[in-house]
């Protein structure tokens, strides 16, 4: 495989093709009833299934760098999680082991079988609950800064905390997310917790990511749920074939879950992209479709 120059020579972060701004998503887009409501998703392309899961806070969006290079060999599918993006509150209690339920119902209803499971933070732990519950659903499985090993001082706390700023400001940051985004020092300020370097991330992508992302009525509930759940024990149980991705200088994961992670899961490979963030799907677009199409042909 022929490496893109920009990767080899380290100049790859915020590099794109930027194939996502020439697609008519609103035509992508489809909705399925499942047990608990609706589910909002986009689907590109056709053959194998790569299903992609957002993290906390986030949404379908948060891949629009990797959907339309996947879409062109694969059918790519992501979705909103209920209570976020589109996806109205489920019926039921949310939790980590129900969404990871949610996925083996989503497959189902869309045919899908054999499918790699591709989650970023929350969605990484979503993904492993999946594969651990369900490990015939799914071919492989990619953890991109996957939540679920906790060391944090006072996690409940501080969950409680988090989901109380959220709900009192989380409107008024997606109202004024065009200022925010306007200036390069707010834009720090609001996404630099996130995102190693949001001043050379594309607005317009930016703008994506905080439109689709921010208003979700989900938020406390899964924040809750997500760090009262504990995975280690159970991972040295996933079977299918894993890649794990991490950014050196992650703020919210750090690289240290990563590498348990891999401790943890056989048959599992650890990439770490330096100078990247909690995103690196987004912040290195480029390098994470290359490491994810070897993985895939391998």
């Amino acid at each position: 495989m022929t490496v893109d120059p920009r990767i080899a020579a380290g100049t790859d972060y915020g590099a794109s093709d930027g194939e996502w701004r020439r697609l008519e998503w609103s035509q992508r887009r489809s909705e399925v009833e499942l047990s608990g409501g609706r589910v909002d998703y986009v689907e590109l392309g056709e053959g194998e299934p790569l299903l992609f899961v957002h993290g906390l806070s986030g949404c379908w969006r948060n891949w629009l760098e990797n959907l339309p290079h996947f879409g062109a060999r694969y059918r790519a599918i992501a979705l909103d999680l209920p209570g976020f993006g589109t996806s109205p509150m489920p019926s039921w209690p949310i939790s980590m082991e129900a969404y990871g339920k949610l996925l083996h119902e989503l497959c189902e209803a869309l045919g899908l079988e054999g499918t790699t499971l591709v989650g970023n933070s929350m969605g990484g732990l979503i993904a492993a609950e999946a594969a651990l519950d369900r490990p015939e659903l799914y071919r492989r499985l990619v953890l991109v800064s996957a939540a679920g090993i906790i060391n944090t001082w006072q996690p409940q706390a501080r969950a409680t905390a988090t989901a109380w700023g959220w709900k009192r400001f989380g409107t008024t940051v997606a109202d004024r997310g065009a200022w925010f985004l306007s200036r390069p020092r707010t834009r720090e300020a609001l996404l630099g917790p996130f995102i190693r370097y949001p001043n050379q991330l594309p607005v317009d992508l930016l703008w994506e990511q905080i439109e689709g992302g921010v208003r979700c009525p989900g938020f406390g509930d899964a924040l809750q749920a997500l760090v009262g759940y504990d995975a280690r024990e159970r991972l040295g149980s996933i079977e299918p074939p894993t890649l794990i991705v991490s950014g050196l200088t992650d703020r919210i994961v750090p690289v240290s879950a990563a590498i348990s992670y891999h401790r943890r899961i056989p048959r599992s490979r650890l990439e770490i992209f330096e100078r990247t963030g909690h995103v690196p799907q987004l912040e290195r677009p480029l390098r994470f479709n290359a490491v994810l199409d070897e993985f895939l042909a391998s």
